[in-house]
């Protein structure tokens, strides 16, 4: 179990809008869904775009290099769900967005 640290704040990230986040050196694309945030690797697992940049559909963050898809509630590729991206658990605590960093 790791340590939840503030990343940002609820009202830094529009609803189907994504940002990338560090914290030390653990990159991370956080995405709010509806109101309900996720976070998963920053980084495509085919060529290492920001994913962060893509364009969300739903729980669907779209790659905006190849157009690699990866469902931000599990970090797993849509085409081959056997390629997933590491996730973070997140909570929200008053306008404040914690991620658990391992």
């Amino acid at each position: 179990m790791g340590n939840f640290v503030r990343v940002a704040g609820v009202q830094e990230i529009p609803t189907g809008k994504g940002k990338q986040v560090e914290v030390g050196a653990v990159r991370i694309a956080l995405f709010n869904v509806e109101g309900s945030f996720y976070a998963i690797e920053a980084f495509c697992a085919h060529m290492g775009e920001p994913l962060a940049n893509g364009e969300l559909r739903g729980t669907m963050v779209i790659c905006p290099w190849h157009g690699w898809g990866f469902d931000v509630t599990d970090g797993c590729f849509i085409r081959q769900p056997r390629t997933c991206l590491d996730t973070f658990a997140v909570r929200v605590e008053g306008q404040d967005i914690l991620v658990e960093i391992p």
